[in-house]
């Protein structure tokens, strides 16, 4: 596949400049001891009405400007310790790029990695730590199409707040009157300790590892079938479409895992959960934990036995962090990481990685000429990695699921898999 020649490359400024006041926007320590990485999304527009052609880039330069009045930490710099950013104004890194092939090499491909054409070169999951906090990229394809890709650093904003950022940009470019309202007040609810020494907990940018990544679909006929499954043989009466979906994926992880090896081997399974509630919902910047679940023989596998496991530990997290005060929070998900990084370190269980971007608008965003046909990441630097997001129309789900490509290519074949989930684009193998 041909690579991308870069048009131009500048710094979008804000239109309203940062009020000294807000020069200084201190991390949380949510945020601290986040990873400093570029977390990488991407939309594709194959069909762009021909009043938008010529001016796609004007609309999000504008808009881009404008809406980075609102997100003002996004256009300074991150300190060398993680403790704050200086928004001092700098500015979004904008690329205008050419890429010499049409948008269906990339939609029609079946590993997800061809999409890494519309990211700038090696930026996504790399530090985010000396550039700036948001990179942008559009692509247009010799279809006539485009992409619109964003790399956020990941100590400023989680997924939800992103999720936000990229709704926002979207309603300024379709009506520049629009007014955000985001808060950057999670240190307020994360203070960061008082000790001056943080170095012990300062986050590394995680090594580079190569994997493959395919996009699967659950439509909503077959996420019922999985309910029906599950709620026929547990006691959970209304499992969530996450819930039903990551649990097959899992168990089909768990196949491959015993096709290599000969062997049942134990698992742990680590989903990310918004605090928003608790944390109001127009906080910025890290507010998750995590829920971990843990399978010790092939009959935990089962998907109405996952499932029981799952949906008792999130209520058991959601009851712990109800009366919990905020500023504990974060030493509790801490301590929770301990435990997960206790049992990886001993190697004795296969770990697997779960999140879920749904419920926030992505497959929607609409800059003014219309929804996407596909919203998807960059591949990720870990393997057994699901990401959730809504499909494009429905009440389906897609998965973005990465791993080796010897995993892979077991993983693919898996019957149960097949039996529930498709794959966006058929292998050609």
């Amino acid at each position: 596949m041909a690579s991308s020649t870069i048009i131009s490359r500048k710094m979008i400024k804000l239109l309203s400049p940062t009020p000294s006041s807000l020069r200084q926007h201190k991390l949380s320590f949510m945020d601290h001891i986040n990873f400093p990485i570029h977390s990488p999304f991407a939309f594709f527009y194959p069909k762009i009405p021909q009043n938008y052609s010529n001016k796609i880039s004007q609309i999000l330069e504008n808009s881009l400007s404008k809406v980075l009045s609102s997100y003002y930490p996004l256009a300074g710099k991150i300190n060398n310790n993680y403790t704050y950013v200086d928004c001092n104004d700098t500015g979004a890194e904008y690329l205008n790029v050419r890429i010499d092939f049409p948008m269906s090499q990339i939609l029609n491909h079946p590993y997800n990695d061809a999409v890494d054409v519309v990211f700038p070169q090696d930026l996504p999951w790399s530090s985010s730590l000396h550039r700036c906090p948001l990179v942008v990229q559009l692509s247009h394809f010799d279809c006539g199409g485009v992409a619109v890709s964003a790399c956020t650093s990941h100590t400023i904003f989680d997924g939800y707040s992103l999720s936000k950022f990229i709704n926002d940009w979207a309603s300024t470019a379709r009506n520049m009157d629009f007014k955000p309202s985001p808060k950057f007040n999670a240190s307020t609810f994360f203070p960061l300790p008082s000790e001056t020494n943080l170095s012990s907990t300062l986050p590394t940018t995680r090594p580079s590892q190569r994997h493959v990544s395919r996009l699967y679909n659950f439509s909503s006929s077959n996420l019922t079938r999985l309910k029906d499954i599950v709620t026929k043989e547990s006691h959970v009466k209304n499992p969530t479409r996450i819930e039903v979906a990551s649990a097959l994926v899992h168990k089909c992880g768990v196949s491959m895992s015993m096709e290599k090896s000969g062997m049942f081997k134990p698992t742990l399974m680590n989903h990310t959960m918004n605090l928003r509630p608790p944390i109001p919902l127009n906080t910025m910047g890290n507010a998750t934990s995590i829920i971990l679940t843990t399978t010790m023989t092939e009959d935990e596998v089962k998907l109405p036995n996952f499932v029981a496991k799952l949906h008792k530990n999130k209520q058991q997290l959601r009851d712990k962090l109800k009366d919990m005060k905020e500023d504990m929070m974060p030493l509790y998900t801490i301590e929770l990481g301990k435990n997960a990084m206790k049992i990886i370190d001993k190697d004795t269980h296969d770990v697997y990685l779960c999140s879920s971007m749904t419920n926030t608008g992505l497959h929607k965003i609409d800059f003014g000429w219309g929804e996407p046909v596909r919203v998807t990441l960059a591949t990720h630097p870990n393997k057994n990695t699901f990401i959730f997001m809504d499909e494009q129309s429905g009440d389906g789900l897609n998965v973005l699921i990465t791993m080796t490509k010897d995993d892979m290519l077991k993983f693919q074949s898996n019957k149960e898999l097949l039996e529930f989930a498709s794959p966006v684009v058929e292998s050609t193998k």
